[in-house]
């Protein structure tokens, strides 16, 4: 017989047991995957990054790819081993103040240890005290659950250290992650020899650079000086020639006497002054300075030009010399202190035309980079001469050519003037036109999709209703569509690419309809369809799932593969409909009832679900009511210490029975607050009835001083540590001790954004509430709630309850986490005990503790101010 003829059956049994096996080579080939994936990252580093400022983030990233990095630093010893230097550092709890540290200072530290032995060292929390005694070393900071350090060596010799550690006790790291990370060490200490040696060889590259550029600069200075003494007397020539023409532009010719004077006397900053007819105020018709660029005309004053006018010739004005002259008063004291602050050296000459002061030439310079001299004065003196004859002839000329030229340049100022008024007129007729017709499109269609938008659609749909009414055989339907998924996509890929999704979105459904029927966008992933002209309603549900199906294919949004679904509402216009509102409306339930039965599916409207939206609404309506009024009755139910019948605290409900519906389920009441958004008003009036209850309880003198009661919140309390806080604060001012209250939080309500509420809880704890996780195994039953939480009971649904004793598989589960509580410091209770044969069934696995009406029955309470607690049957 050969193999090929053998059948090997393998039992159920068997073939569960090769799962976990299965899974643990999954395991180990994604793990050699990633660390694969992390190597080669590592080596992209290397070779990509210039600068270690940027690279031990990419490292910390890379090492959190293959195992819990939250909290991560390197450390180097540095100047021949005399500091550590904490190149990277990052932790959850411990903050670093200072980067480089005296290794004599940390000698008997953990990182030292590393760093001097060359070993690594793996500490968990059950060995941690033990090896850091074995070892003699202190460690330094908030003690860590687990703690692994690994040597970076070049070569055999410890040049740093690499570690990560865990505060968390659902973090914990084994032996596979130190051999990893060891692995990885030996890569990581290459890239970073790699990267910082690039770093130094550009950083040896600029200061080189830099030096060559200051002996450059030396030269040139050097060569500038020998060109100033050959150009002194060409530039004497140039100054000749440019007094003797009267031609050109006034400014032109002072920019070119301060050319001139830069070349000679270096003459950076540069202005003329000149005296107004009154002689009261100073005008600057040429000004550039390094340090301001304009200059406003000023009264005359205590400035270095008035004094240049009072004293009737050229000065030198320097430091040593503004503190004479300040003393003296002949300078204005902030002048004198600007001067001494930017080290000025000022030359200043007048200008004098028929025997009067007409202005002052002036230059100056800042800093010690130029002094000028009694030399360079006499230049400037020579040069101001030149410059004032020069000026007498250019005023002279100006004003015949401007007396010339004053009525042609009316005219054509005048024509231009009439010229731009026309063309600014004819533009603005333009302007106005395009604006409208945007403002037209703009106030009719979506700004993202260009589709139409609200306002187009109603009046479209006003349209085909009123149509509707005077010619019956034509037919109209809207289709109403929402899309699945679109708050993750938006949540998870940012606001840019949701728009990215709604445009491709659009285009699908374009592509779906006909052209002549209207597809309008009316807000966030809502789309609606106004159709005509069909021929029966077949074809609408043709293309309804048509567009099903369309959207149900994947999206690539920004490289990523992203899937989605549409839920349809179909409303066909019939003649009872007065409104465009109306018709959305109906369609906009269709297309609920579909997402409640299970999207990615179409519902056409019928009259059954406005009688049910009519009586959800009433529902909603007498809630409010109830809530407002505080009319629900207040039932209390204990739960019980199964040994001795004690019981360990009462737990506090409201009943409510509606005027025409009957008694409501409690979940369902309290759907209808969450959907109505009165869950904020549903834990406040819970938490008053307490209050209320724990102070009769309180005043009484009987057992039930020593009371607890417990009542449902919603999570509301646990999004923001702030409103746990003032939760403790309301119990407090109420005058009820917190220890006496017990706050029960819904299962399912934590799967929803359990990873925000760990901090809160934390708060109600520590102000000595007791809490309890209710509805276990009625979501997801998820064993990280049991490790992450320190809830003090845990509640099992009673369907699981329900079910013993015949039900082995339930049993099981409650035996499973009975196991656990002991380890999770937590009390298991059994809710919804009905029976004996129930009892009798968790006693036989152990079960402490229970509640349900077979122990005792839920009691109303009675509360009225002024009036003792009643409990009544």
């Amino acid at each position: 017989m050969t193999t090929e003829n053998i059948t090997v059956e393998l039992s159920l049994e068997e073939l569960r047991e090769l799962v976990p096996q299965l899974q643990k080579v999954t395991e180990k080939y994604k793990r050699s995957e990633s660390i694969q994936k992390s190597l080669f990252d590592i080596s992209e580093l290397a070779s990509s990054v210039n600068e270690l400022s940027r690279l031990y983030p990419a490292l910390h990233e890379i090492v959190a790819g293959f195992m819990p990095a939250r909290n991560f630093y390197v450390a180097f010893l540095e100047e021949e081993n005399t500091i550590i230097d904490f190149a990277y550092f990052v932790d959850e709890v411990e903050t670093l103040d200072v980067q480089q540290q005296p290794a004599e200072e940390l000698q008997n530290s953990i990182t030292s240890y590393i760093l001097h032995t060359g070993n690594h060292l793996f500490l968990t929390k059950e060995t941690f005290a033990k090896q850091i005694a074995l070892l003699n070393i202190n460690f330094v900071g908030p003690s860590p659950v687990d703690w692994i350090g690994v040597p970076l060596k070049r070569g055999s010799q410890a040049i740093g250290a690499m570690v990560v550690q865990s505060y968390d006790e659902s973090v914990r790291y084994n032996q596979e992650d130190l051999e990893v990370l060891l692995f990885v060490s030996q890569h990581i200490i290459n890239c970073v020899d790699r990267v910082k040696s690039r770093e130094l060889t550009e950083k040896t590259i600029r200061q080189r650079t830099k030096q060559l550029r200051q002996m450059n600069e030396e030269l040139q200075e050097e060569i500038l000086e020998r060109q100033k003494i050959e150009s002194l007397q060409q530039a004497l020539f140039e100054i000749s020639e440019l007094s003797a023409s009267s031609s050109g532009d006034i400014y032109d010719f002072y920019a070119a006497i301060h050319d001139i004077l830069s070349r000679l006397i270096g003459a950076p900053n540069c202005y003329v002054a000149i005296v107004d007819a009154d002689s009261n105020t100073l005008s600057f018709p040429y000004f550039k300075d390094e340090l301001n660029t304009h200059i406003k005309t000023r009264a005359m004053g205590l400035g270095l030009t008035e004094f240049v006018i009072r004293q009737g010739r050229a000065e030198l004005i320097d430091s040593s010399r503004v503190k004479i002259l300040a003393q003296e008063q002949q300078l204005d004291e902030k002048v004198a202190l600007t001067m001494l602050t930017e080290n000025t050296s000022w030359l200043g000459s007048p200008l004098i035309i028929d025997g009067t002061i007409s202005g002052v030439i002036a230059v100056q310079s800042y800093g010690e980079s130029q002094k000028y001299s009694q030399k360079d004065l006499e230049f400037l003196r020579f040069v101001s001469h030149h410059i004032a004859v020069a000026l007498s002839r250019k005023r002279s000329t100006e004003a015949i050519q401007a007396y010339n030229q004053q009525l042609t340049e009316k005219v054509k100022e005048r024509t231009a003037e009439l010229n731009q008024t026309n063309v600014f007129l004819q533009k603005q007729i333009e302007e106005r036109k395009q604006i409208q017709l945007k403002l037209e499109h703009d106030a009719h269609h979506d700004a993202l999709t260009g589709l139409a938008n609200r306002v187009l659609f109603n009046n479209r749909l006003d349209l085909a209703l009123a149509n509707k009414m005077r010619y019956v055989s034509n037919n109209f339907a809207v289709v109403f569509i929402d899309l699945d998924r679109f708050k993750q996509i938006n949540d998870s890929l940012g606001h840019y690419a949701g728009d990215l999704f709604l445009k491709e979105v659009a285009k699908r459904i374009s592509s779906c309809v006909r052209g002549h029927d209207l597809l309008a966008r009316l807000g966030g992933d809502e789309f609606v369809v106004l159709f005509d002209n069909f021929e029966s309603p077949n074809d609408i549900e043709e293309i309804s799932a048509r567009i099903i199906n369309t959207i149900a294919e994947p999206f690539i949004v920004e490289n990523k593969e992203v899937y989605s679904g549409a839920s349809i509402g179909i409303a066909f216009i019939e003649n009872g409909y007065q409104s465009a509102d109306e018709i959305l409306r109906d369609a906009d339930a269709a297309m609920y009832q579909a997402k409640s039965l299970g999207r990615g599916r179409y519902i056409i409207f019928d009259k059954t679900m406005r009688e049910k939206l009519l009586e959800e609404l009433e529902i909603e309506s007498e809630f409010r009511q109830m809530l407002k009024t505080e009319g629900f009755e207040c039932y209390s139910q204990p739960a019980f210490d199964l040994s001795n019948k004690e019981r360990i605290y009462e737990e506090c409900y409201i009943r409510w029975e509606h005027s025409s519906l009957g008694k409501i389920k409690r979940e369902q009441y309290w759907q209808i607050a969450e959907q109505s958004g009165l869950t904020v008003e549903m834990d406040k009036f819970m938490l008053t009835k307490a209050c209320q209850i724990l102070q009769l309880w309180q005043n009484s003198h009987d057992a039930r001083q020593d009371y607890r009661l417990a009542i449902n919140l919603s999570i509301h309390h646990l999004t923001q540590t702030s409103l746990a806080s003032q939760l403790v604060e309301q119990i407090k001012e109420a005058g009820v001790d917190p220890k006496k209250l017990v706050i029960e939080f819904d299962e399912n309500d934590l799967n929803r954004r359990s990873q925000f509420m760990l901090p809160a809880i934390k708060v109600l704890k520590r102000a000595g509430v007791t809490l309890v996780l209710d509805n276990f195994g009625s979501g997801l039953a998820s064993l990280s709630y049991l490790y992450s939480y320190p809830f003090d009971y845990v509640k099992v649904d009673h369907r699981f309850v329900k079910t013993l004793p015949r039900s082995e598989r339930n049993l099981k589960l409650i035996q499973s986490v009975l196991s656990i509580s002991s380890h999770l410091k937590f009390k298991l209770i059994a809710e919804g005990i009905e029976t004996e044969e129930q009892l009798m069934a968790l006693a036989e696995v152990g079960c402490e503790f229970g509640q349900g009406k077979y122990l005792q029955h839920a009691q109303k309470i009675n509360v009225e101010p002024g009036i003792p607690l009643a409990i009544t049957g």
